[in-house]
């Protein structure tokens, strides 16, 4: 099994949510397979998405794509070192923020 290099040494269990989503963004970007699928379901190009890390709609939509597919978000978890609940917890509290007014919606 593949480990993201970056990661490999990093405790994230007590990461905030934004540095959980852009470590899981990074676990996508890492395989060719996920970031086509990931930018082909969001729709954007690679600037826009640069241009939008520091959005929570973007991490959420971020976390909604590991999570959306169960050996996918497995698989992030192991290579990020952290339960899969750590992942949905990240998500639900990014999620929430965006509910309160504090981001635009992905994709406006």
């Amino acid at each position: 099994m593949r480990r993201l290099t970056i990661l490999r040494d990093r405790e994230m269990k007590d990461s905030d949510p934004f540095t959980l989503a852009l470590s899981a963004l990074g676990w996508i970007l890492s395989d060719e397979n996920h970031a086509d699928r990931f930018l082909a379901l969001t729709g954007v190009s690679p600037d826009e998405l640069r241009a939008r890390l520091n959005e929570e709609s973007v991490l959420v939509a971020v976390l909604d794509f590991v999570l959306a597919h169960e050996p996918d978000t497995i698989a992030c978890a192991q290579a990020l070192n952290i339960e899969p609940q750590v992942l949905v917890a990240a998500q639900a509290q990014l999620a929430d923020r965006g509910r309160h007014g504090m981001d635009a919606d992905w994709g406006a």
